[in-house]
């Protein structure tokens, strides 16, 4: 018997993935689909138009989708709503009882809300028992997992923490998937790139210092790093390609920089999680990588690669990172973060549960 997860926004691209990611997941169970006033009450099958490759589970086409603010009985509940419909309907549920592993950035700045990704910030995780403390809670969190183009950033970025991060300058290249269903005008983004998407540049500067940052277990000091961004949607379905250039204080060789990434590790239990890639940073050696097409879905889509690493004459240093960006960016996250959880003791009923096959195991490969 697995535990049972509800997924809130499960006919939209990103709720669709993570239907698809979960469909034989060792540990967690699709249990309730939520959907818009719409959707409410018709089985997933007639009210879901599914965009990704293939189709959806037999396990989650004759299920009712239940409304917005329906009361669940699932402890865990990924979150793919929309800012505007998340809020408040991510706290209510986490005051509820209920453990929120949110995509949306409605709370992803939220003072005790944990802006997390496991390999980069674990001991974030813990500010779960202060949310607790602070708002009154028992069993109920929210967790949030960061804009899907800073993923590749604070990934390549974790390892280097260690030289002293002065300044960071991104340029990106953002696929089409990360504007949602329908997203982009065919008209706009066909043999186009579009230099302007809303909000994005101020989320890469406050969400990387956030999960760059430390935690001295009451509160998040931001990462004292100078942050420019300039955000471009480009002509891919899938995978964020960013151009990363640093300032760092102690000036390492490149050498030190490709050994810093090759020997990064997560701590334990991150790299024994279902979820968790084996890379979680790869390099790769051929000049011109990497590639959204190409690369995207190294370790099922959650592991970051990087590629490029040369001299920058203005910062330092200059590199090209690219993730998944509904997988690691989004759903993949999510999930993790829901292990991480779980494996940490945050998801009480999870201990006595009688989960089979607890050791590692992979994300279900996207079809």
């Amino acid at each position: 018997m697995k535990l049972e997860v509800a997924i809130l926004g499960a006919t939209g691209a990103v709720g669709q993935r993570f239907i698809q990611l979960l469909q034989g997941h060792p540990w967690f169970e699709v249990a309730e689909l939520v959907g818009s006033e719409r959707s409410a009450g018709r089985r997933y099958r007639d009210v879901s138009r599914w965009v990704l490759d293939g189709s959806a589970p037999e396990s989650v086409q004759d299920k009712i989708v239940l409304p917005l603010g329906a009361k669940l009985r699932s402890p865990i509940v990924f979150s793919a709503l929309p800012k505007e419909a998340a809020d408040p309907i991510e706290m209510e549920l986490a005051a509820a009882g209920h453990v929120v592993c949110t995509n949306a950035s409605a709370n992803r700045m939220v003072a005790d809300v944990p802006l997390l990704l496991p390999e980069v910030n674990p001991s974030h995780i813990h500010m779960v028992a202060e949310q607790r403390r602070r708002r009154g809670w028992s069993t109920g969190a929210l967790i949030a997992n960061s804009n899907c183009t800073i993923m590749p950033v604070v990934m390549a970025l974790a390892p280097l923490r260690e030289f002293g991060i002065q300044a960071i300058s991104t340029v990106s290249a953002q696929a089409i998937s990360g504007a949602g269903h329908p997203g982009v005008s065919a008209l706009d983004i066909l043999d186009n790139i579009i230099p302007f998407i809303s909000g994005e540049e101020e989320k890469m500067s406050a969400e990387s210092r956030k999960m760059l940052g430390d935690f001295d277990g009451t509160r998040f000091e931001d990462l004292e790093a100078v942050v420019s961004a300039s955000c471009n949607r480009a002509p891919v379905l899938d995978g964020h390609l960013v151009n990363i250039s640093v300032r760092l204080r102690e000036q390492p060789s490149l050498e030190a920089v490709r050994a810093a990434w090759d020997g990064f590790r997560a701590p334990d239990p991150v790299p024994s999680l279902p979820s968790a890639p084996e890379h979680a940073v790869l390099y790769l050696e051929q000049q011109d990588r990497p590639q959204p097409r190409r690369d995207r879905m190294t370790g099922n889509g959650m592991t970051t690669t990087i590629g490029r690493l040369r001299e920058c004459p203005i910062l330092g240093y200059k590199f090209v990172a690219l993730s998944h960006n509904t997988i690691r960016g989004a759903a993949g996250c999510s999930i993790l973060n829901a292990e991480y959880l779980c494996a940490s003791g945050y998801v009480e009923v999870f201990a006595d549960h009688p989960v089979p096959n607890r050791q590692k195991a992979s994300l279900a490969s996207p079809v």
